[in-house]
C-alpha cells in the first residue's frame, strides 16, 4: 500500500497529484504496490466541493485511458450519503480523518468480490454494525471524547 500526503492547496494542484499517483499505480506491478491512498488535508475540506471533485477524478481516469483498470473511491471527514442526515452513523463507513482518494486496481476489487457470495452484504453489514455500535460505541472504539 502506498500513502501519499499531498501538500497541495488547490483542486488544480490536487488533480496534478492524482494524475501522478494514477500513473504510478498503473506502471508498478501489483506485487509492489496494490493500492494508493492520496490524502489531501489542505484542499477539498468542504464535503460538497470534495464530492463534486469526484466527477473530475472519474473523468481523469477515463482521460488517462485507465477505465477498467483503476478506480477512485472516496473518504472524507464529513462524508454523507444521499438521503441521510449528517450525524447518521452509517456515514462513518466512508469517513476518514482527512479527505482521501483511494486508488484501486479493478482486478483486485473483482478478485476480492469474487470470494464473497453477496458483495452488497458487505456494505449492508458495515452499516448494521455501526448502527449496533451507535455513536457512543464508535467513540469507545477510538477512545474519542464526546463532542461538547
Amino acid at each position: 500500500m502506498r500513502f501519499h500526503v499531498s501538500e497541495r492547496r488547490s483542486a488544480a494542484g490536487l488533480l496534478e497529484d492524482l494524475r501522478q499517483e494514477l500513473a504510478h499505480l498503473h506502471t508498478v506491478p501489483a506485487e509492489d504496490c496494490e493500492t494508493t491512498l492520496l490524502i489531501h488535508p489542505w484542499v477539498l475540506t468542504d464535503f460538497i466541493e470534495f464530492n463534486d471533485f469526484l466527477q473530475i477524478c472519474d473523468a481523469t481516469v477515463a482521460e488517462l485511458g485507465l477505465e477498467g483498470e483503476l478506480q477512485v473511491a472516496s473518504f472524507h471527514p464529513q462524508y454523507q450519503f444521499a438521503d441521510t442526515q449528517a450525524e447518521d452513523i452509517g456515514n462513518y463507513t466512508n469517513r476518514s480523518p482527512y479527505p482521501t482518494l483511494h486508488l484501486l486496481r479493478e482486478a483486485s476489487v473483482e478478485r476480492a468480490l469474487g470470494t464473497v457470495a453477496d458483495p452488497d452484504a458487505i456494505y449492508e453489514r458495515n452499516i448494521l454494525r455501526l448502527r449496533t455500535l451507535g455513536h457512543e460505541g464508535w467513540r469507545a472504539l477510538w477512545h474519542v471524547a464526546p463532542a461538547d
